[in-house]
Parts: structure tokens; C-alpha cells; sequence
């Protein structure tokens, strides 16, 4: 039975390592430099309680007097904080290494959401047509009108003011996944729907009706999947403008509170003493910042690439 499971586990990694995809990538450096930092920024955050040397969210555990002490490799450095402190006297690695976790968190989950949604909703309304596909796409459009950060910040200020500073901070990261992920779900419905359109007409349906499988199953087991490709292609851009949206938010103050840092409410914090000389405060964040984000969308234009076969060449 084990050798079964290896046999099928090696013939799997082997189709996957043999496909036009694992070829693209290996001939594309862009592309593999870009998953290399990505992969080293992701498990430095998922690691992070191993590799920080001290736990930002205890304040016990920092003390004022190291306040904005510059990063070790300056003159003034101290050895002992590798990017230096912010105005806390928290250790400015360990904040970076558990804000990436929550960024990450924050956007992963939020395209989650906006999957969900928009893959329902698309599913629905291309394939039941009619007066229903109208209101959907009605409501899309009227989605698509409003912004993210414009959605997000009246959702997030009404909340803030409603329920109080305290309880908003506690349950901060839900709110953010939440209103990003519901603010976003008409780019996964447009895409999905057209797919639909286009699926539902060809001969494989008809016979899936004819063998009397249900609408949901259809839809599931047998249109879904002919659009995945544009599907992960959305995922990836959107992770890097949920966490955009996040760190926006964040540096707005209507985002993470300080105490559970995120990369915006640490661009946020130190934004006040950049030009006071304490410039690392928000430039090492800001600069990881860009980093994760620039990568992932670097790679989502890679997949792009790869999975359109009218640009891809091979």
C-alpha cells in the first residue's frame, strides 16, 4: 500500500516537474529569484517565535531607555538590535519578523474571502443567466465604483467609534480581512462569469445535464475548473493588494494597533521620527514592504504569462 502511495506521490511530482509551468519557471530568473525572497521572507515570519529574538508583543520585554537606538551596523548600533529600536525600545527585527506574519495573514485570508465570494457569485450568475445575472452584475458595478481604502476606511471609522478603541484593537486583524475581502470579490465575479459564459455552452455540459447532475454540480465539478487559470493569476495580484490595503490602513491608524504589529502600523509608528534622524524606524519596514510586494507581483505576472497560451511562447 506504501509503495503504492510512493509510486503515485513520485508520478505526481514528476507530471509536475515536467509541465509547461515547472519548464517556464526554470528558464525565467526573474521569476526564480522572485520565489526564492518570497519563500525566505515567508518562512522568516511563519518561523518567527524561533528566530526573533524577543517577543514584540510583551511589553515587559523591551525597555524605553533602548528607544530609537540605530541599527546594529551604524556607529551608534547596538549588537544587540540587528535594525536597531523604534520608540518603544522594542527590537525593531522582531517587530519586522511578527508584522510580516500578520501582513501576510491579513492578505492571504482577505483574497480567501474575496475568493469565496466572487467564485460563488460568478459561478451563479453566468451560469443562471437571465434577470439574475443582471442584478449581480449590476451590484458588481456598483462595487467596482467605490475603492478599497474608501469602503475600508468608512467601515473601519464607524466601527472604531462604535465599539470603542479597545475593542476594535482586539479584533483589528478580522475587521481588516473581512471589509478588504469583501471590498474586492467583484474582480474574481467578472472573471469567473465570463469563463462561465463561454464554458457553458460547450458539449460537456450538455452532457453532464442529460446524466441528470444537478446545477451545483455542474458548476463545481465541471466549469470550475476550466477557470483556475485566471483564478490563481488574480490570487496572486490580489494578496499583494490586500497587504497594500492593510499596511494603508494600518499607517492611517484605522488598521493594526501598534502593540500587534503589522508592516503599516510600523511605517505608521515611526513615520513621526523619520526626520528627526530615527529614519529606521519606517524606512527597514518600508523597504520590506515593497520588497514582498514587488515579488509577488512579479510572479503574478510570470503565471500570467505561463498560463495564457496567447502570450506564452515557451
Amino acid at each position: 500500500m506504501s509503495m503504492m502511495a510512493d509510486h503515485q506521490g513520485n508520478s505526481l511530482f514528476a507530471r509536475i516537474m515536467n509541465s509547461n509551468m515547472a519548464y517556464s519557471f526554470k528558464r525565467n530568473p526573474v521569476a526564480i529569484v522572485s520565489m526564492a525572497i518570497f519563500l525566505i521572507i515567508t518562512l522568516a515570519a511563519v518561523f518567527a517565535p524561533l528566530i526573533a529574538p524577543t517577543d514584540p508583543y510583551d511589553p515587559s520585554l523591551y525597555d524605553i531607555l533602548d528607544s530609537e537606538l540605530p541599527p546594529a551596523w551604524t556607529n551608534q548600533g547596538d549588537p544587540k538590535f540587528l535594525f536597531g529600536t523604534d520608540d518603544q525600545g522594542r527590537d525593531l527585527w522582531s517587530a519586522i519578523l511578527y508584522g510580516t506574519r500578520t501582513s501576510l495573514i491579513i492578505g492571504i485570508c482577505a483574497v480567501f474571502v474575496q475568493a469565496f465570494l466572487g467564485i460563488s457569485i460568478g459561478l451563479i450568475s453566468g451560469y443562471v443567466g437571465g434577470r439574475i445575472d443582471n442584478i449581480l452584475m449590476r451590484f458588481a458595478d456598483i462595487q467596482l465604483s467605490f475603492s478599497t481604502l474608501m469602503v475600508a476606511i468608512i467601515f473601519l471609522a464607524v466601527s472604531q467609534a462604535l465599539f470603542g478603541s479597545e475593542t476594535f484593537n482586539k479584533y483589528a486583524l478580522f475587521m481588516l480581512v473581512g471589509v478588504i475581502g469583501i471590498a474586492e470579490w467583484p474582480q474574481y465575479a467578472r472573471t469567473v462569469r465570463a469563463t462561465v459564459l463561454a464554458e457553458k455552452k460547450k458539449e460537456y455540459v450538455d452532457s453532464a445535464r442529460v446524466l441528470g447532475f444537478s446545477s451545483i454540480r455542474i458548476m463545481v465539478r465541471h466549469i470550475l475548473p476550466n477557470s483556475l487559470s485566471p483564478i490563481f493569476v488574480i490570487s496572486t495580484v490580489q494578496v499583494a493588494n490586500a497587504i497594500i490595503s492593510e499596511a494603508s490602513l494600518s499607517f492611517l491608524g484605522l488598521g493594526m494597533p501598534v502593540s500587534q504589529p503589522s508592516l503599516g502600523s510600523l511605517i505608521s509608528s515611526g513615520f513621526d521620527y523619520i526626520f528627526s534622524g530615527s529614519w529606521w524606524i519606517t524606512t527597514i519596514p518600508g523597504v520590506v514592504l515593497v520588497v514582498l510586494v514587488l515579488v509577488i507581483n512579479l510572479l503574478g505576472d510570470w503565471m500570467r504569462d505561463v498560463l495564457n497560451p496567447k502570450l506564452y511562447k515557451g
